[in-house]
């Protein structure tokens, strides 16, 4: 980047977010993304860690999700309102800033709504690598609403899913989706009920809006050999599975502390066993055992994940350029002379 002043801060906004991803490509932003991801799951023990800062109400969530490496500090604000989409507006909004350890200094602000989309696709993804049936090519999505086409290319890209069995109760998202693929390498098919979705499909993504607690699955919809993708869970009373899958599943989380709060782990005893991630990616622990296994990956989204979106986007921005330079910091000459500073602009004439 050529920004030299350090109290001028890249900001990468909604326009030059899209363009970045425009630029680079939906399949390798998400690929490149995902390497970025599984880099820091494997440096997961040099993190600060924490459940995300959560503020309730009755319409829904704001959120802040920090963490550390040591030395670059990041965090994410992040809502959840589920109402909003019956008033036109997003049910997630979300924006981040990484900054230098040393000395404090921001070093990147960005909208993180698009770019939370793309990483918990890719989180999702990763999740599937390690933990997905062998082979597996066709994917059940329950729940066609923002995050769906998301969590397809990023399946695609990453596991070689390229049928899909799409189902919502408004079928008018499912039509949304099917559109929005068009093109891209998939076979898809409009399902009447989610009962229809799940058949054939070795991967089932449930990712739903709805702020309550809700069986999106019911035990008998679950046979063997599959993996879910439960991503739509992700506070407390909120989740989307029976609670009879949960006890015939190998469960994989993030961070337990926060799923045991906010996924679908919320249903079960505080001590059920349950895997981290990260240590599956860091071959600490094992994920899929066999062909028959039904494996969990409870997902609720955890702030490692944005820092590791936020340094990709970082990276990004010398060789496209697409950020814009914000006159965030308070710069005086002097330290010491910030009132001195404000005195000498009221001098200045005015523009």
């Amino acid at each position: 980047m050529t920004t030299a002043k350090l109290n001028i801060v890249p900001f990468v906004s909604v326009d030059r977010m899209m363009k970045l991803v425009i630029a680079i490509g939906v399949e390798r932003f998400l690929t490149e993304l995902a390497g970025y991801i599984e880099e820091d799951f494997r440096r997961w023990e040099l993190f600060d860690k924490t459940p995300r800062i959560a503020s309730h109400s009755h319409d829904g969530v704001i959120e802040l999700m920090p963490t550390s490496d040591g030395h670059l500090y990041g965090f994410k604000y992040v809502n959840g309102h589920p109402k909003n989409m019956r008033q036109g507006l997003q049910t997630v909004t979300a924006f981040g800033v990484l900054a230098d350890v040393g000395s404090g200094y921001p070093m990147l602000l960005t909208e993180m709504t698009i770019l939370t989309a793309l990483r918990t696709a890719a989180t999702s993804a990763v999740a599937a690598k390690y933990l997905a049936p062998r082979g597996a090519r066709t994917m059940a999505i329950i729940g066609n609403g923002a995050q769906s086409e998301f969590q397809a290319i990023a399946f695609k890209a990453l596991t070689g899913i390229d049928r899909l069995r799409l189902y919502d109760i408004d079928r008018s998202a499912s039509r949304k989706c099917a559109k929005n693929l068009a093109g891209m390498g998939f076979d898809i098919t409009i399902c009447e009920t989610g009962q229809e979705a799940v058949e054939g499909a070795g991967v089932i993504t449930t990712v739903t809006a709805d702020k309550q607690c809700a069986t999106i699955l019911t035990d008998n919809m679950v046979g063997s050999g599959v993996h879910i993708n439960a991503v739509g869970g992700d506070c407390p009373g909120k989740t989307e599975l029976h609670k009879d899958i949960l006890l015939r599943s190998d469960i994989f989380v993030e961070f337990p502390p926060q799923t045991r709060i906010e996924g679908e782990i919320q249903q079960l005893d505080p001590n059920h066993q349950v895997t981290e991630l990260w240590q599956v990616i860091a071959a600490k622990a094992q994920g899929r055992r066999d062909a028959k296994q039904i494996t969990l990956f409870d997902s609720v989204g955890f702030a490692i994940e944005d820092f590791s979106a936020l340094r990709y986007v970082r990276d990004q921005l010398q060789a496209t350029g697409l950020y814009e330079e914000l006159d965030l910091l308070a710069d005086p000459d002097e330290p010491r002379d910030l009132f001195g500073m404000l005195l000498r602009a009221a001098m200045q004439p005015a523009a």
